[in-house]
């Protein structure tokens, strides 16, 4: 009970600090943590395709950079190259990273533990180089440049995501909008099957489910969300670059999902929130901040298995049990007296 009413006041304190980011941080700081806000609204979703498939269906997947990528590059080569409006950039993006994740699922999914993190690794690692030798049509490291088109037109007036606050409520709403599908999604028949066979995928083939096309339909559901941050990040930053396809990209990813607790909904956003601040706040005094970053992984994930977002739930709990135990014997004692 005091959980549930602790989480969704910090809930509704969240939502109502993001849609006032705009306005408020310029005042406390300046408007370069507008973008900060954003950019780890984006690499959010990113951690959240790492947690479907980890935190809810136990595959741990190194290769989500690939769909990443693939959603940077459907935007920059659909707007670049093939002269494309913005809305059907995005979905070609999108579009490119789930096929992208169907092809390389129908291969990966057959396997699990380490044998699947590899595969996903290989297949990673191969369209890297790829990307990187087809330079005439990926920019390789250099990337692609390109201008942004109009997201909508209404007779003269453009709204464009050249407008930081148009493009910080655009981030935002694609973002709620990412994660209310996945709130859906894991309360869902689907979600609680997810949840069979990350606990005993044996158990789950014996009750009835096809474990291979639901780890299949979890696979391309996190080359979804991954290829959304991937086409939203290509807007952000205006290029795509196959250096964001290699694997240690998803081992951010990974890191983020795991940290701020995996097979929760909002452990990417805690996790993914509190090492990009790191990254900013250390990087322009100590080059080597990575090393703040490991030493907290490593901490969290001996100290706390579940996340923080699991500290926190058990810390609450047992303020909860303690609460109720506390009640009943006051109650006990009550009866008790004549």
């Amino acid at each position: 009970m005091i959980r549930t009413f602790v989480e969704r006041f910090l809930l509704v304190a969240f939502a109502a600090f993001l849609v006032s980011v705009p306005w408020v941080v310029p005042v406390i700081a300046n408007k370069f943590w507008v973008s900060v806000i954003a950019e780890i609204l984006i690499w959010s979703i990113f951690a959240a395709s790492v947690n479907l498939l980890f935190g809810y269906v136990g595959l741990l997947s190194f290769g989500q950079a690939l769909f990443f990528g693939f959603g940077m590059y459907g935007v920059g080569i659909g707007i670049d190259q093939l002269h494309l409006s913005f809305w059907s950039a995005f979905a070609f993006g999108v579009s490119a990273a789930m096929a992208m994740a169907l092809i390389t699922g129908i291969f990966a999914v057959r396997l699990t533990w380490h044998y699947f993190a590899i595969i996903t690794i290989v297949f990673s690692l191969i369209f890297y180089f790829l990307a990187v030798r087809l330079k005439p049509l990926t920019g390789g490291d250099d990337g692609i440049n390109f201008s942004l088109p109009p997201v909508f037109s209404f007779g003269a007036t453009r709204y464009s995501l050249t407008d930081q606050t148009f493009q910080y409520f655009f981030i935002l709403a694609i973002f709620a909008i990412c994660f209310y599908l996945m709130y859906l999604v894991t309360r869902s028949p689907l979600g609680r099957a997810f949840l069979a066979i990350r606990e005993n995928d044996l158990r789950a083939s014996l009750i009835g489910l096809n474990v291979y096309v639901l780890r299949l339909i979890a696979f391309v559901m996190a080359g979804f969300l991954a290829g959304v941050s991937g086409a939203l990040f290509a807007f952000f930053g205006r290029y795509a670059s196959a250096t964001y396809m290699f694997y240690h990209v998803s081992g951010d990813g990974v890191v983020w999902a795991i940290v701020g607790g995996a097979g929760t909904l909002f452990g990417p956003v805690v996790g993914t929130t509190l090492f990009i601040f790191i990254r900013e706040l250390v990087s322009t005094h100590w080059e080597h901040h990575s090393l703040i970053v490991g030493v907290m992984a490593i901490l969290v994930v001996m100290l706390a298995p579940k996340g923080l977002v699991g500290l926190w739930r058990e810390g609450l709990s047992r303020i909860g049990e303690q609460k109720t135990s506390s009640e009943l014997n006051a109650k006990a004692r009550l009866r008790s007296q004549p």
